[in-house]
């Protein structure tokens, strides 16, 4: 049974879930069940054994982003869900909730939003996400497997001579769904025997076939292991002549996240990129600058906490060694994404936003913040505090 056939079949799944109150110090754990037939919510306090949370309606949340290691908005707690609450949940679900590794190669990075547009369009939720810059050293370290073979060298200098985008993909049989996806080693041959495949659409040749996927189910949990055992793992962020773009949660979470990159990658270049989230405090941190000032202040919170964003290092794409703020910013368009729509059709709030709190995108405001912001982004300065 697929998940999306599980969506209305009236069952109650389980999951273990942790919450860490940042005022206390104390990490709560909680039974936390969601019912299918009506996409309603109820919590169990499993320290206390009490119902925290009655039965109630939540359609911000959807069966498919409760798997192990993913973060839920509810209400104010952003909880974490560490394990299945009973066997019935693992039965259903560990069989449709497998992960894989994937790997954008740098001859394919101009096509990133169109590829991430190819996940998300045939079910697949994207984990773990980062731009990385690996080494000669980290890519033999990667592809060990491969020496010896009359391919490795070429593959080695290829791999390091530019930036990838490493991703771990989640989904219903994921290892062999996102290697149908990317078809044929050859690129060759995939344009004759899978020509809508990712490789006959992106790649060039045998090395430069845009995309690596797992082989097997254990070298998927090493090589997302390679890419994700600590958070500045070939760093790739230049920290100068940027700006910050933040594509939201709303957009992430409906599927525009490739489409709104790819319009960016248009008239910017993209020199690094995470897949992150905030806690709630973190994101009051983060915008405090509006707190006060603008009325949506608490809205804008909420919404920047209430799931998986990413982050993007901005460069002008025509002259790499100017302040890109300005131009950044008007290419977003204005704040509102309904005076967007009027005065900026072709802007990405208006393409993508739909209001002026889920807006797409945030862009830094004053040209002398754009390296203030993407630093403490991708140096996850927001961390531990």
């Amino acid at each position: 049974m697929a998940l999306n056939d599980i969506n209305n079949d009236g069952a109650r799944y389980a999951f273990i879930c942790t919450w860490h109150d940042p005022m206390t110090d104390i990490t709560w754990r909680y039974q936390f069940m969601y019912h299918t037939n009506d996409q309603s919510i109820e919590m169990y306090d499993i320290k206390n054994q009490k119902t925290f949370l009655k039965r109630v309606a939540y359609p911000a949340i959807t069966l498919e982003q409760l798997y192990i290691g993913s973060t839920i908005l509810v209400y104010t707690r952003q909880l974490l869900i560490e394990d299945y609450g009973d066997e019935f949940t693992r039965k259903h679900l560990r069989g449709l909730q497998e992960t894989t590794c994937a790997m954008i190669k740098p001859d394919a990075i101009c096509n990133a939003g169109k590829i991430l547009e190819c996940i998300t369009r045939n079910g697949l939720l994207i984990k773990h996400m980062r731009m990385c810059q690996l080494s000669r050293k980290q890519a033999e370290e990667f592809y060990n497997v491969h020496q010896g073979k009359p391919f490795y060298e070429s593959l080695i200098q290829l791999i390091s001579n530019g930036p990838v985008i490493a991703m771990e993909l989640v989904g219903e049989n994921a290892l062999c769904r996102w290697r149908l996806l990317l078809g044929p080693t050859s690129t060759e041959v995939a344009r004759i025997k899978a020509p809508s495949s990712i490789r006959a659409q992106f790649g060039t040749d045998t090395t430069m076939n845009a995309c690596h996927g797992s082989d097997s189910h254990e070298n998927a949990r090493i090589e997302t292991l390679f890419f994700f055992r600590c958070w500045n793992m070939g760093m790739s962020a230049r920290f100068r002549n940027c700006t910050l773009c933040i594509i939201r949660p709303h957009a992430v979470m409906s599927g525009c996240a490739g489409a709104i990159l790819d319009r960016i990658l248009c008239q910017f270049d993209v020199t690094a990129m995470e897949l992150t989230q905030f806690s709630r405090h973190a994101a009051a941190d983060f915008l405090a600058v509006y707190q006060g000032i603008c009325p949506d202040f608490c809205s804008m919170t909420h919404e920047l906490a209430s799931g998986d964003f990413i982050i993007l290092e901005i460069v002008d794409k025509e002259n790499p060694c100017s302040n890109p703020v300005n131009k950044f910013r008007e290419f977003c368009g204005p704040a509102d994404s309904c005076i967007a729509r009027a005065l900026r059709p072709r802007s990405l709030r208006a393409e993508f936003g739909i209001n002026k709190v889920k807006n797409a995108v945030h862009c830094t405001d004053i040209p002398d913040d754009g390296e203030l912001e993407v630093g403490y982004m991708f140096t996850h300065q927001w961390e531990g505090r």
